[in-house]
């Protein structure tokens, strides 16, 4: 598919998506995965942008003041690795689980890898050791599922 957004800004997509929408309020402006890995970044975004990723995980003492937990309603404007928007999201329901009882169904949600859940552990136990951030059974997730609104799917040809 081709980016239907070269090179925009996260307030540009944002002002596009409010002007066809209506949609007001505030906005966050970032990328899934870690900066310092632009590929992954690139990787994981254009799975929400062009494929079936509809969830995400974070760790429960990653928020605070400042970083508040994700909330029903919330919109994101996800960047790739080098910082470019390349689509919006609405979060719509947010809970809080122990890592070990993160299940299949999030897992196959969060549609990374071969979507089990047996890769789902191994991933983002790889993923938060990179980050200096281990987790084990016990430790407290956030999960986060959420819709792409923007920009709004292409219907195929006759379809």
């Amino acid at each position: 598919m081709a980016d239907p957004t070269p090179g925009r800004s996260g307030a540009e997509l944002w002002a596009e998506y409010a002007a066809a929408t209506g949609a007001t309020g505030p906005y966050a402006v970032w990328g899934f995965g870690d900066e310092g890995n632009p590929a992954l970044m690139n990787e994981l975004g254009l799975l929400v942008r062009d494929g079936p990723k509809r969830a995400t995980t974070s760790r429960r003492d990653g928020f605070n003041d400042v970083e508040p937990m994700p909330r029903p309603g919330d919109h994101s404007v996800i960047l790739d690795g080098e910082g470019r928007a390349l689509c919006i999201i609405r979060t719509t329901s947010v809970e809080v689980r122990r890592f070990g009882d993160v299940d299949a169904a999030f897992a196959w949600a969060e549609a990374e890898g071969d979507r089990s859940l047996a890769e789902w552990r191994a991933g983002h136990l790889w993923f938060f050791d990179s980050v200096a951030a281990p987790v084990d059974d016990a430790t407290e997730m956030v999960l986060e599922r959420f819709a792409r609104v923007w920009p709004q799917p292409v219907d195929p040809p006759g379809g």
